[in-house]
């Protein structure tokens, strides 16, 4: 098989437009930003909810803040994303009692039981889509529904609840602390410190990232445990001038061998295809002399328009593929013959 393939046969096996699971994963991403910007006015709402545990509900009616974004929130504070909620979607029935044909929880607040007759759950198919919670969902503001105050009371109450282990509602607690304001400001503040510093990286995920973790995923998959693949590694090479190595987007090994993979998928034209492109006859060059190869993994119909630069890569490269399972396959042969 000829690795090393030109533009040409690389177009005819390229994707061009992001695979729309990237897109989506993309989205989901972008939800952080909008959370911490909306802090501020979710802590308002649950800060005036001291008379009854339900005044919540008039709250959100009288301030008109996205429903939706309000749940999100709730989900952020008690970690309970989206398999938590399908799987007590799929168990409900089983969980919570009936009572006159109606489902029902059983939670304390501020010293005294309360019991709340779901109004829609259960219901087929729950889960983030369903709740427009996800990174698309959240782009529509949503107004108050009985689904939703189902699951305001269930996020908010789970952990006072009769059935907090068997629903595995044990961290959504924030409602336990409504009409303690300094609690409540405390709770809300280290939680969301603690959810800036894990998704601070996240964050500044471009699709790009999303594309090179893909890659490394998926060659962590395919490969055998003899080989080792590093995210944003190097390769320390005698006539390259920084002693840290020459960095490249995957690095991938085996005993002494070691392949450098580069990835760049453009749907929109830009300079960073023309800056690989510049790299890559020296890259080469150095690579080959240490005994190296390298990889190309180039897509996007941006990248296409600059035919010039990925003429050059090609050209410049040991393997080149593009941004499909059926090409990171190819890339997997290669990387099996080229280590072994």
């Amino acid at each position: 098989m000829n690795y090393n393939r030109n533009i040409e046969d690389l177009e005819s096996n390229a994707t061009l437009w992001w695979p729309e699971h990237l897109n989506q994963a993309n989205a989901a991403v972008s939800i952080i930003p909008k959370l911490l910007q909306t802090q501020d006015d979710f802590f308002k709402i649950i800060s005036l909810s001291k008379e009854t545990p339900y005044q919540v509900f008039d709250l959100l009616i009288a301030t008109k803040f996205p429903v939706n974004l309000f749940v999100k929130h709730l989900c952020v504070l008690a970690d309970y994303g989206g398999e938590p909620i399908q799987r007590i979607g799929r168990s409900f029935s089983s969980i919570f009692q009936a009572r006159k044909n109606k489902h029902s929880i059983d939670f304390t607040w501020n010293s005294n039981n309360y019991t709340y007759d779901f109004k829609c759950l259960p219901m087929k198919g729950l889960g983030n889509k369903k709740l427009f919670i996800d990174g698309q969902g959240l782009i529509q503001k949503k107004s108050l529904t009985s689904l939703y105050e189902d699951m305001i009371v269930l996020l908010m109450f789970g952990s006072t609840s009769t059935v907090s282990d068997e629903a595995g509602l044990t961290s959504c607690e924030i409602g336990t602390l409504l009409g303690n304001t300094e609690l409540l400001e405390k709770y809300v503040k280290e939680r969301y410190i603690n959810v800036s510093r894990i998704t601070g990286g996240a964050t500044a995920n471009s699709l790009g990232q999303l594309a090179q973790k893909e890659v490394a995923q998926y060659l962590n998959k395919s490969l055998g445990s003899e080989y080792q693949v590093i995210s944003n590694g190097s390769i320390v090479l005698d006539g390259y001038e920084k002693k840290n190595g020459m960095p490249f987007d995957i690095v991938v090994a085996k005993g002494d061998k070691q392949v450098g993979i580069e990835i760049s998928f453009q749907v929109t034209t830009n300079s960073t295809i023309e800056r690989k492109s510049g790299q890559a006859v020296n890259r080469m060059k150095i690579m080959h002399t240490n005994g190296f190869k390298v990889a190309y993994v180039l897509d996007g119909a941006g990248n296409f328009q600059r035919k010039s630069a990925i003429s050059t890569i090609c050209e410049n490269s040991d393997c080149t593929v593009a941004y499909s399972k059926a090409e990171f396959s190819i890339l997997v042969q290669w990387l099996g013959v080229t280590l072994d």
